[in-house]
């Protein structure tokens, strides 16, 4: 849905709202300035200010182009700025392109939002309201206070996604067999994309703040390098919090590592219990089959049983007690020999002999 409002500011007066792009257009060149924002245009409607304005038609394509990267063109009559609002709703980032076209005595503001949502809205309108001494002094005075709520809205966007983090961070520590690593993935690719944001803004603003747009004075200047400043604290906060995810990702692997660990270790000793019960009872089990066989009774003689079976079993327990220590002595030397250090080797001289 389109929906476009147009503006006469003159100083010492109130903002003049007009109901149409022509009744704007005939404004330019009176006393103040004009105000003309699109949402959701169409081509037809920025077209008309080619010759109007004398904007640029290739910035015009840029306006509807959704794969461009936040950046600005001086041109003769005006100053193209591409930028870009962040919302984050839904744990879901969305980057809207906002455009601005900035001349001596005009602002054009373009947004689209296929959702509908006005990017220079009503919280964008009050903060007009209340730097209103500092707008009707101009163009430029006005786009920076676009801008700097514009930027606001980044730091809001930016504190939920490190909320997100710690919360990240929470569920690793408490559950790490439950973590679904596919979300550290998905906060990496958004963070990707602020930090891509931000990186060109940051070198728009340097642009601007070094006045290569003539139509920024230099009282206005000043206003611009503290949005620079804002964008240079969020340009490393996005820094950090892609480093956080890195470390997340490895504190996760490390504690999934330290769990599967464990779980070798255990069973690694019940292995260790079934083999000392197999080691133990496999010679038993061999005499247990040769004592029932009737050989035993042949060997023995069938009117000795009395004295030639508890003797065997007596036998065959002594086996079982003696296979018992001697695992256990294995056992205890061998972690004895993993607990002793290393031992250091001996010092040698310069041509390799050991010393004395």
């Amino acid at each position: 849905m389109s929906e476009h409002r147009f503006f006469h500011i003159v100083a010492g007066t109130e903002p003049r709202r007009l109901a149409k792009c022509e009744h704007a257009l005939a404004a330019i060149g009176a006393e103040g300035y004009v105000w003309l924002d699109f949402f959701n245009p169409a081509k037809e409607d920025l077209g008309v200010l080619v010759d109007a304005l004398g904007l640029h038609p290739l910035s015009i394509d840029d306006c509807f182009d959704d794969e461009q990267i936040p950046k600005v063109d001086v041109l003769p009559t005006n100053t193209f700025i591409l930028f870009n609002d962040w919302s984050y709703e839904g744990q879901q980032l969305a980057i809207d392109e906002v455009d601005f076209f900035l001349g001596k005595s005009f602002l054009v503001s373009v947004h689209r939002n296929d959702a509908g949502r006005r990017v220079i809205g009503p919280n964008i309108d009050n903060a007009v309201r209340l730097a209103w001494e500092d707008v009707r002094r101009g163009p430029d005075f006005l786009l920076h206070v676009i801008l700097d709520c514009i930027v606001d809205d980044k730091f809001r966007a930016l504190e939920l996604v490190q909320e997100e983090l710690d919360v990240v961070e929470e569920s690793i520590i408490e559950d790490p067999t439950r973590f679904r690593p596919e979300v550290l993935l998905r906060l990496r690719r958004r963070l990707l994309g602020l930090r891509k944001s931000l990186f060109h803004e940051r070198e728009l603003l340097v642009r601007l703040c070094r006045r290569d747009s003539p139509f920024i004075s230099e009282k206005a200047v000043y206003h611009y390098r503290d949005i620079y400043d804002h964008l240079s604290r969020f340009f490393e906060v996005a820094e950090i919090s892609r480093e956080m995810v890195s470390s997340h990702m490895e504190m996760y692997l490390s504690l999934v590592n330290n769990r599967m660990t464990l779980i070798a270790n255990q069973t690694n000793r019940v292995m260790k219990r079934l083999t000392w019960v197999n080691t133990i009872f496999m010679p038993l089990t061999l005499l247990a089959g040769i004592g029932g066989m009737s050989e035993w009774s042949m060997m023995t003689g069938t009117e000795n049983w009395r004295i030639a079976y508890p003797a065997f079993l007596l036998l065959m327990a002594a086996l079982g007690a003696v296979n018992f220590y001697v695992l256990r002595l294995v056992d205890h030397r061998a972690e004895a020999a993993e607990d002793e250090p290393a031992a250091e080797p001996a010092p040698r001289d310069h041509a390799g002999r050991p010393r004395s």
